[in-house]
């Protein structure tokens, strides 16, 4: 397999875990939850879409965390320490800074929205917010970001001082062989204990949800940490090794088998309604968190592998959604909750509310990055450089890890 055709399946991964976010957003307003899980839950409840956002839950985000250690190393590599680091600081830095307070001021104002008309048009008064601390801070979904800005350096640190001690690069042969040994065979059964064990130290898990969201607090919670940089770490070193792409391409079906066979397992554990209650202490919670840890890597691995296998090729669609993935990663959740805002109120089932939510939100986000972003001064910041108009099947482009 040639560089450029994994990318091209990277690119097709990375899109089709960019519209299951998408996807899984809209899908919060209709999950049949006691608990308000979403400004605007909807009266039509749905246990077909609980298990589907179940089952995106699993996998999307341990996805994410491996292709942006991947395509972090080969950025390394590429630019060397100086313009790499300046390099994650503007487009990932830079863009957190510049992002958050827009998209923290736009759920205000949804939230405020949603608020008013359940009011009869008017706002109601109310306590006044909390106020943020180091504990509380609101980082929204935007805690992607936050996490890498701990990863790269983290990376950093780590591969200085393995130079300082492992001149002969014993070390590093080492590594090799255990991330051969982790991801590399039928079952990856060592990353999905490590899962298990982030999950099961965290005391404020909630099972149903799997590895808790840092979505609060400038200081990420350890079973994040832990979890989502063992992803990262992993992608990092199979760029080093990509014949393991290889190995997840042959294997593909199995992995996701075994990914599918676990989730199961997962929601005969817990049920197929969301629980906010915490993790019990019988010892279930253990069998759970390692059946949650193998659902997450089989899924992970065979997914990616698929797309190797089967999506290696250039398509300019695939090729269009993973240029615009790191704009609608930014901006999505207060066009979705917008959406789920409109069609809240419509005296129709979810089935017909539920589509309406996820094609106008995706239509509205491909348009705006088309319009305003695909080739303007937003997109060569986002990027690093100027979209061209077409792109050429032989163009080998450096994804974006979003």
């Amino acid at each position: 397999m040639h560089e450029s055709e994994r990318f091209h399946a990277l690119d097709a991964v990375r899109g089709f875990a960019l519209l299951a976010g998408v996807t899984l957003h809209a899908s919060v307003g209709f999950l049949p939850s006691e608990a308000p899980l979403w400004p605007a839950m909807d009266d039509s409840r749905s246990v077909e879409l609980a298990v589907m956002f179940y089952v995106l839950h699993v996998f999307r985000m341990t996805v994410f965390f491996l292709i942006a250690g991947f395509f972090a190393r080969m950025s390394l590599e590429r630019r060397g320490l100086a313009s790499f680091a300046w390099d994650r600081l503007k487009r990932i830095g830079l863009t957190f800074v510049i992002f958050w307070p827009v998209v923290f001021a736009s759920l205000i104002a949804v939230i405020v929205w949603n608020a008013a008309i359940a009011n009869g048009g008017t706002i109601p008064d109310g306590p006044p917010p909390p106020p943020m601390t180091v504990e509380t801070f609101p980082l929204t979904h935007l805690w992607f970001l936050y996490l890498l800005l701990w990863f790269y350096p983290a990376m950093l640190v780590l591969r200085g001082l393995g130079k300082l001690v492992d001149g002969q690069g014993r070390l590093a042969g080492l590594m090799d062989r255990l991330t051969g040994l982790a991801v590399g065979g039928w079952t990856p059964i060592l990353p999905a204990l490590a899962v298990a064990l982030a999950m099961c130290l965290d005391p404020e898990w909630r099972m149903w949800f799997g590895i808790r969201t840092p979505d609060f607090g400038l200081i990420p919670n350890p079973a994040a940490l832990s979890a989502f940089g063992l992803a990262f770490a992993i992608g990092w070193m199979v760029h080093r090794r990509q014949e393991l792409l290889e190995a997840w391409a042959r294997r593909w079906a199995f992995l996701i088998l075994l990914g599918a066979g676990f989730t199961a397992a997962g929601l005969a554990m817990v049920g197929l309604e969301p629980s906010l209650d915490a993790a019990p202490t019988d010892g279930t919670q253990i069998a759970y968190a390692v059946c949650y840890g193998l659902a997450v890597w089989g899924w992970t691995l065979g997914l990616i592998g698929a797309a190797v296998r089967f999506l290696s090729g250039h398509s300019p669609a695939r090729r269009y959604v993973a240029d615009a993935a790191y704009w609608i990663y930014l901006v999505h959740i207060p066009v979705v909750m917008a959406a789920a805002v409109l069609v809240a109120r419509l005296h129709l089932p979810w089935t017909a509310k539920f589509p309406m939510v996820v094609g106008g939100s995706l239509l509205v986000l491909f348009a705006s990055y088309q319009l305003f972003v695909r080739h303007s001064f937003i997109g060569r910041f986002l990027s690093g450089r100027k979209k061209p108009k077409k792109v050429a099947p032989a163009a080998v482009p450096e994804l974006e890890p979003a």
